[in-house]
């Protein structure tokens, strides 16, 4: 490898976006809120060489973080970057063909000298190289099955990470994923290479907090003690007011601190489903226009009415026992004692030994989540659609 990445710069001129409230991928710093402190800590940990886990429920913005992180100068200018979200990976090979295919796009607009050597330096992926009839262009195409050596072309990829002529950054979400992998020792492969790095550091990001915290602070787990740990919270209900009246402002568009701390307090600061109502909230608003509670209420009813086909396929797909506690979960919005008589009899379930069965494979499903104790949807427009069928809604 040769050069600097070519990624966007934040001090480009940019056309403004037509909506400030970016629900999508990473744009620029000035579409992206605080995290000041966080971003400071990440960068002098990958700067330092050290490895870091990043803890955090899902959508509460640690993706973004990190690729704000990525975008910085400190990083930008001296790191080659790369990003995967194995999330949805089920094995060894499904985990080598992504990073495999992260490290050769990100190069691919280098050039051909640069794909030229990451073919020769992991062999193994060579089948996968091809070019677009039509276009010309190299693209990165096998299938997952054709790994036939996972182990193998996993060592070649970190031979090449080690190799680069400038250092790496991997960054790896929902890393607790690998613990369901089917295959043996997974964990103390990969930390039998990590360790051997000198030219590559690593984040592992993931949001089951008990896995994760397993897999990096239990003594007899591969990964013990090898990581700096960060906890990410919501952002400051204070930041988030200001942010939002900044841009509402920036556009001749006016809301109030109210309503903005409203919406954060109906989504306890999660950084995903905010963005998308103010996103809506933003597209309802008009020029010289001041945005409504009713503005509001309409905004997330039209963000739950988007995902119904989605929950109603979630539903069909339950047996009944988990319907119901899921149900009575839903009703109380924040449910606490769940396997206590009261609650079994508040809400008709069927005994203390079926709900607990019931909350396992909820949790399993990660439908439900819980905090000291406290359960409730982990979707929170699902949540929010649920509390809707018994008629009480959510609530301001």
């Amino acid at each position: 490898m040769g050069g600097g990445l070519e990624g966007a710069s934040d001090h480009k001129q940019m056309k403004p976006l037509n909506n400030p409230f970016v629900t999508g991928s990473y744009v620029s710093a000035d579409y992206f809120c605080d995290r000041a402190q966080e971003t400071k800590e990440i960068i002098r940990s990958l700067t330092n060489s050290n490895n870091l886990a990043i803890i955090s429920p899902r959508r509460m913005g640690k993706t973004g973080l990190i690729e704000h992180c990525f975008h910085q100068d400190e990083i930008r200018n001296h790191y080659y970057t790369f990003f995967i979200d194995i999330y949805a990976t089920d094995s060894l090979k499904e985990f080598v063909y992504k990073l495999g295919k992260e490290i050769f796009d990100t190069l691919k607009p280098k050039g051909k000298q640069f794909i030229d050597v990451f073919f020769s330096m992991i062999s193994s992926l060579r089948p996968a190289f091809k070019l677009d009839p039509q276009s010309g262009t190299p693209t990165f195409d096998i299938g997952i099955g054709e790994i036939n050596q996972a182990i193998f072309t996993l060592e070649e990829i970190f031979k090449y990470l080690e190799a680069a002529d400038k250092q790496c950054i991997v960054a790896i979400d929902e890393f607790q994923q690998i613990a369901q992998y089917p295959e043996t020792n997974i964990e103390a492969i990969l930390r039998t290479h990590i360790q051997k790095c000198k030219n590559t550091s690593f984040i592992f990001a993931g949001s089951q907090r008990h896995l994760m915290q397993n897999i990096f602070f239990s003594s007899s787990r591969p990964f013990y003690q090898s990581v700096s740990l960060m906890q990410l919270d919501a952002i400051s209900e204070e930041e988030y007011v200001r942010f939002v009246r900044k841009h509402f402002s920036n556009s001749e568009k006016e809301i109030s601190e109210e309503l903005v701390k409203k919406v954060y307090q109906l989504f306890e600061g999660h950084t995903w489903y905010i963005q998308n109502i103010f996103n809506e909230l933003f597209s309802l608003t008009n020029e010289n226009e001041i945005c409504t509670e009713e503005m509001a209420q309409e905004a997330i009813g039209n963000k739950i009415e988007a995902y119904k086909p989605l929950f109603q396929t979630t539903l069909l797909l339950l047996p009944e026992r988990q319907k119901e506690i899921l149900y009575a979960i839903a009703k109380d919005g924040k449910a606490t004692a769940i396997t206590s008589g009261a609650f079994i009899k508040k809400h008709g379930l069927l005994s203390q030994s079926s709900v607990q069965t019931a909350v396992k494979q909820l949790f399993d499903k990660e439908i439900i989540t819980s905090d000291n104790n406290v359960y409730q949807v982990y979707d929170r427009f699902f949540g929010n659609w649920l509390a809707n069928l018994y008629g009480t809604g959510w609530k301001w």
